[in-house]
């Protein structure tokens, strides 16, 4: 039993498991502020998605659900009500994710804010936590999300698992377990008992079914760290070790090794927004045509062709040609293009109506636009030209891995903020200077406020 034992802590000596349960413990003044400036604006960014998917049904239905099972209430849900942390953290999980306007982080392979900032929120309003821990406790569970979603890899997620919900539930346990002061053991029996517990299929895509995923993340954070801090026990290593949920869910029994990340390494600043309310594939398109000066102002009828090159895998998911419905066109090159050029708000998700799936205008465009797949391009690059009638000829480029300083982007997302969900917008970000000064509850409090 002692030599098992020794080997049992010699393999935790290098399991991902320790490296991002170190992580998650890190002593607040050695966080920089630099990630920690980004997962502000992913908590402003977050609840702008949370309030503005408060009427979508099945925000509702689990809103009927909370109330059916009532409880203790102790944290805030997306509006107007008061339940138990694990069911607020649900409920809002799935509400913030209904509309799909929320952040992505590529090397995570999957939506962080949504699976972890409502378990976050609802145990630091439990525990009287302040802003800045709770904002903290998010960047430091987000850090381990994005490493077991690397570890995990895009093979996962081809083959059918939805990281915001596999390997996002990890996040939520270690956000969870910080603000509950787990030690270390208890941290470990916490991401043991999320292993057998964290789960989230791509098949849900296109219905409610995608954002319960995100719910489902967040509500597994707050139960894995609640058991654990209870006593709660697990296997040594149920995430890295042997039958451990990597090793599981690798689709062809690979080997289990984590990524190569130094450990004071912030990879969260790599985090990318929605500001077009439509599948992040299209965003490199759109922001190069936006970019463009020489293409801005031209009108439709005087564009010869556009083309476009863009990652292949994108050709599957974000390129219907003749879109049906107002969420058809927020999956279309074709439609996104000609929105794009003659100045359409693709900021604001109350112009994606079956009615502009059926304009004219921009049905005899799509006419004129060619995409191919480029295997040299990324998944966050689109290179293409427009071609005048006159016939010069426009090229445009654009590159998401490129990243906005944090104050261009906190004007970015506060002009999203404000174009879908208005006053309520405003309300949210007059937070963001104050958060230094902030508690959870002030944070859960305007966010009822905003969402009633």
């Amino acid at each position: 039993m002692k030599l098992r034992r020794m080997c049992v802590e010699e393999d935790r000596m290098t399991s991902l498991t320790d490296d991002i349960i170190d992580i998650a413990m890190r002593p607040a003044d050695q966080v920089p502020d630099l990630p920690l400036d980004f997962a502000k604006l992913s908590l402003l960014d977050w609840m702008t998605c949370g309030i503005a998917g408060t009427g979508e049904p099945l925000a509702v239905k689990l809103r009927r659900l909370a109330a059916g099972e009532g409880g203790q209430p102790l944290a805030a849900v997306l509006g107007g009500m008061r339940v138990p942390p694990r069911m607020a953290a649900l409920v809002n999980g799935a509400t913030s994710h209904a509309l799909d306007y929320d952040d992505t982080h590529f090397a995570h392979v999957g939506h962080l804010s949504v699976g972890i900032y409502p378990a976050a929120l609802a145990i630091a309003e439990m525990q009287d936590a302040s802003a800045e821990e709770m904002i903290t406790a998010f960047l430091l569970g987000a850090e381990g999300a994005i490493r077991v979603g690397m570890t995990l890899g895009r093979a996962h997620y081809n083959h059918g698992f939805h990281q915001t919900a596999t390997a996002g539930a990890f996040g939520a346990t270690l956000a969870a377990g910080r603000l509950l002061g787990l030690d270390g053991l208890q941290m470990h029996h916490a991401l043991g008992l999320c292993a057998t517990r964290a789960s989230g299929l791509t098949s849900q895509f296109g219905s409610m079914g995608k954002p319960y995923n995100a719910g489902i993340s967040a509500a597994n954070g707050v139960e894995c760290a609640t058991l654990a801090g209870l006593g709660f026990t697990s296997a040594d290593d149920g995430l890295m070790g042997h039958q451990g949920f990597v090793g599981a869910h690798l689709p062809s029994g690979g080997a289990v090794t984590g990524p190569d990340l130094a450990l004071d390494s912030y990879k969260f600043p790599d985090n990318k927004y929605k500001l077009h309310a439509c599948c992040h594939g299209l965003h490199p398109m759109i922001e190069a045509l936006q970019a463009s000066e020489a293409a801005a102002g031209v009108p439709l009828d005087d564009i010869k062709s556009f083309s476009l090159s863009t990652n292949p895998r994108w050709l599957a998911v974000c390129d219907i040609k003749r879109p049906r419905t107002g969420l058809e066109v927020k999956f279309s090159y074709n439609w996104l293009a000609g929105m794009t050029l003659r100045g359409d708000n693709t900021g604001d998700d109350r112009l994606f109506t079956d009615t502009i799936a059926g304009e004219a205008e921009l049905g005899r465009f799509a006419e004129r636009i060619s995409v191919t797949g480029d295997d040299e391009l990324t998944d966050l690059q689109a290179r293409g030209e427009i071609s005048l009638t006159d016939g010069r000829a426009i090229p445009v480029w654009f590159d998401l891995a490129d990243p906005f300083a944090p104050e261009v982007l906190a004007e970015k997302l506060q002009r999203k903020s404000s174009t879908i969900i208005g006053d309520a917008g405003a309300a949210i970000w007059d937070l963001h200077p104050r958060l230094g000064q902030l508690g959870a509850r002030d944070i859960a409090s305007a966010m009822l406020a905003a969402s009633a």
